[in-house]
């Protein structure tokens, strides 16, 4: 008989983790254009929600495989952050994605869950969900690797 993992939670090595995640989301003016947001947060893992938009589609009226990536990728960053020490910020350094399923619903859900953190580099892994009249369906999976920059604020660093 094969015995399930149980998940350990993770300790943030940073006592203000949940302002800094939430004030680095809240800088990303690309997120505030496409209506994305953070809507569940706790060590190790975060939860991005993205209401259906029309303007949002690709040529067959689903919503664009570029956005069910962006908001799994904003997941995966924000669930490695959380865990990151002081006075860093988080890098994405490898993406791995299946789009599943076309990307129909009234709203798309992104939850990225750490597998291993580290000093350097984090694993995450992310569902998206397509969530119509209340059901569910899993849409998108990605794998990804994010990088910590111990030392490097997270700060907007390209200003015009």
């Amino acid at each position: 008989m094969q015995q399930e993992s149980i998940k350990k939670p993770f300790d943030p090595r940073d006592p203000d983790w949940d302002a800094k995640v939430r004030a680095s989301f809240n800088r990303q003016t690309f997120m505030q254009t496409i209506g994305g947001k953070l809507v569940s947060l706790s060590p190790g893992r975060c939860e991005v929600e993205l209401p259906f938009r029309a303007d949002l589609c690709q040529q067959n009226g689903y919503l664009h495989g570029g956005l069910i990536t962006t908001i799994a990728a904003n997941a995966t960053g924000y669930a490695a952050f959380s865990l990151m020490p002081p006075n860093s910020s988080v890098l994405g350094t490898e993406y791995k994605i299946n789009l599943l399923n076309p990307a129909a619903g009234e709203r798309f859900v992104a939850v990225g869950q750490v597998l291993k953190p580290g000093k350097l580099l984090t694993v995450v892994e992310c569902d998206v969900e397509a969530i119509q009249g209340g059901k569910k369906k899993l849409i998108a999976k990605m794998l990804a690797t994010m990088m910590c920059l111990e030392g490097v604020p997270d700060e907007i660093r390209n200003k015009p």
